[in-house]
């Protein structure tokens, strides 16, 4: 791993308060829980804190990677070179606009988002509830599930570049497609969005909620590390059902498992490595393709 100078960086984060980790654990911050280190890991508290946290990396060369709630990434077991941006529970203020408008930074959880929008009667988002993920990191990659996604709901998103600028970007411009967005191509970091909402009545939306998150607990294995639905959806397939078909629930590499529960998800079953779970999406993605013809896509990114 390169050696970085990290003491300005320190100094700036211990100006505005920032939380920051040196030789952070990946383990602790990604929802697979395996990955090395990475040299520092400082939380941003403000967008003017980012923006100066961006600056320095800028004037210092030093290569920074951005992470949120860590649940749709896999670290490399030999860590990330450079620091990491961590936006978290420190970005975390949500605010009713309108009767109907939502802002909150990136760093709020879907389910708090979630019981803000049931407290103000406010439907739209229930596909949400359950997804393991911050606001920056759905939006980044327009998650959705239940027949709903980010798209369908977000309308303004606002970000720091990486010479620390403050913007937005709206509308079309947002370029969301499956599993995919503007921001996934610009490099920018996500600091906010703005929800468009519908009035709705409040027992419904609280039923729905429930509905959905105990639709997950029957048919995903929570009770294990994971990354979420591990493959992109193929067009005209299921990727669970492929990998099924091919009998590989239960396989397992090292201490990584295809979920005997739901085959689209690898999970961390015995104290896996990130090796053990890429050797693993690599053999399925091989079987698939061998014998179905169908050549999946991960949908967890992986970050060194």
């Amino acid at each position: 791993m390169m050696v970085i100078n990290i003491t300005n960086l320190k100094n700036i984060a211990t100006k505005f308060g920032c939380k920051f980790v040196e030789n952070a654990s990946m383990k602790d911050y990604t929802t697979f829980r395996t990955g090395g280190t990475c040299p520092l890991l400082i939380s941003p508290n403000s967008v003017s804190a980012l923006s100066e946290i961006l600056k320095i990396c800028k004037n210092s060369s030093t290569p920074y990677t951005v992470l949120g709630n860590g649940s749709n990434v896999l670290v490399s077991d030999d860590g990330i070179d450079g620091i990491v941006i961590h936006i978290a529970d420190d970005l975390n203020k949500i605010t009713l606009l309108d009767e109907t408008t939502i802002f909150c930074e990136a760093g709020v959880k879907l389910g708090s988002l979630c019981n803000f929008a049931l407290e103000n009667s406010l439907t739209g988002l229930e596909f949400t509830f359950g997804i393991p993920g911050s606001v920056g990191g759905a939006i980044f990659m327009n998650a959705g599930a239940y027949g709903g996604e980010m798209k369908d709901v977000v309308t303004k998103v606002y970000h720091v570049d990486d010479e620390g600028n403050e913007g937005l970007i709206s509308g079309d411009n947002l370029a969301f497609g499956y599993r995919t967005s503007s921001y996934e191509h610009n490099g920018y970091i996500i600091t906010g969005a703005e929800f468009s909402l519908k009035k709705g009545d409040k027992d419904e939306i609280k039923t729905k909620m429930s509905d959905l998150l105990g639709r997950r607990k029957d048919k995903q294995p929570l009770e294990y590390p994971s990354a979420g639905s591990t493959f992109k959806r193929p067009e005209g397939y299921f990727a669970g059902a492929l990998i099924e078909e091919c009998n590989l629930k239960g396989t397992q590499i090292g201490g990584a498992r295809v979920s005997e529960k739901h085959a689209g998800f690898i999970i961390n079953y015995d104290n896996a490595t990130s090796s053990d779970i890429l050797e693993l999406i690599d053999f399925v993605k091989e079987t698939v393709e061998k014998e179905k013809g169908v050549l999946l896509t991960p949908e967890v990114r992986i970050l060194r």
